[in-house]
């Protein structure tokens, strides 16, 4: 199996709503970071690769036709040069709503964990080093991204998929039809919450 679809954004730009609407459009399973977290298989590999700098990433990729979110998006370059096929994605959403978003949830997480070895954690840091609770610097980064995607990838292989958009853009880029079903709508920064809290 060959990844068909790449997802070049961020987390927190509807990445897990991605996810799914990729899932019921038959390019799944889609890898996010929950597929990390979730599968030991997978979170073994991750650490590993993370640890060593050295990728196999049909070994990271293993039964998935898709990608979206951390930690997959650190190596959207390499991912790029890789699956010379692949469609690619940009989720984006306005970069102050998305500072918001990021700071409720995977800032939280960063600040808060015990687990330094994590794939999350070690992904935020690598892409903002000790800065990740720098609004200016962190947002700064979120923007050059966006734009070293846009410039880099050809616009006939590139869909950028603004929060809140559903269905026609994607399904028009994909080259499938439209469901009949509502696109997703997941992981929300309530969801986070409600799912961090203590039971």
């Amino acid at each position: 199996m060959t990844l068909e679809v790449i997802g070049a954004g961020f987390g927190r730009t509807g990445t897990d709503s991605m996810r799914e609407a990729l899932n019921l459009l038959g390019f799944g399973p889609c890898h996010h970071m929950f597929e990390v977290t979730s599968n030991p298989l997978m979170k073994a590999r991750w650490r590993a690769f993370m640890t060593t700098g050295q990728a196999d990433w049909e070994d990271l990729f293993e039964g998935y036709r898709s990608c979206v979110d951390w930690p997959a998006v650190y190596y959207w370059r390499e991912l790029l040069a890789r699956y010379t096929e692949a469609r690619v994605i940009l989720t984006w959403r306005d970069p102050e709503s998305w500072w918001k978003s990021y700071e409720a949830t995977l800032l939280k997480f960063f600040q808060n964990t015990e687990d330094r070895e994590s794939v999350g954690f070690r992904i935020i840091a690598k892409t903002f080093g000790s800065r990740a609770d720098d609004r200016d610097y962190v947002i700064g980064v979120y923007e050059a991204h966006i734009e070293d995607v846009m410039a880099t990838v050809r616009a006939d292989r590139l869909l950028v998929h603004r929060l809140g958009e559903g269905w026609e853009p994607l399904c028009a880029h994909l080259g499938v039809p439209v469901p009949a079903e509502p696109y997703p709508h997941k992981n929300t920064t309530a969801d986070i919450t409600k799912r961090n809290s203590p039971t």
